[in-house]
């Protein structure tokens, strides 16, 4: 497989950030664009955007100030495929990439993915919702969402409350 391309600029309103692209993904170089996967709906019925996007469609929203990129780069089967030393170096360079974009907020989509980020042990209890305690870069919120995944054992309305409230955390934010 492979990897696919991120969609980053600076000052993003928010720069969502998944585990590692699945397959479906990485053949079609969009991102969530698993079958199962939640994500674009999630979007829309939050309220997020403005309609429902297509996986193929995920460049476009860079001109709305949402950018994608992903913990690890590799794709593979399953996230539990990912090396802890992939996770590390995938790490470093994520804090490397926010540091440089600067986005508004950043929106982990799972909280390994934040724990993996912020340096945590995978023990470290986590919340969904707004990061109060450990921002990593200063001036750039932080939020940890669900994963969209549909082989999440999360139900889909309680990823959806989630969603709602990062639609209301933005709007508090002023993005």
């Amino acid at each position: 497989m492979g990897e696919i391309p991120d969609h980053l600029k600076p000052d993003l309103r928010v720069l969502f950030v998944g585990y590692n692209p699945g397959e479906t993904s990485a053949r079609t170089r969009h991102h969530y664009a698993g079958p199962g996967n939640q994500f674009w709906r999630l979007l829309h019925e939050a309220g997020i955007t403005e309609r429902l996007y297509a996986p193929t469609e995920d460049y476009l929203l860079l001109n709305s100030g949402f950018g994608f990129t992903n913990l690890v780069a590799r794709s593979s089967p399953s996230s539990s495929d990912l090396s802890p030393a992939e996770m590390t170096a995938g790490a470093r360079l994520l804090r490397e990439k926010v540091a440089r974009c600067r986005p508004r907020l950043v929106c982990f989509l799972g909280k390994e993915v934040y724990r993996r980020y912020a340096g945590l042990k995978t023990s470290t209890p986590l919340e969904y919702g707004p990061v109060e305690t450990a921002v990593q870069v200063p001036g750039t919120a932080e939020f940890v969402a669900p994963n969209p995944s549909g082989r999440s054992t999360i139900p889909y309305q309680e990823k959806l409350a989630v969603f709602r409230e990062l639609k209301d955390y933005l709007n508090n934010l002023g993005c």
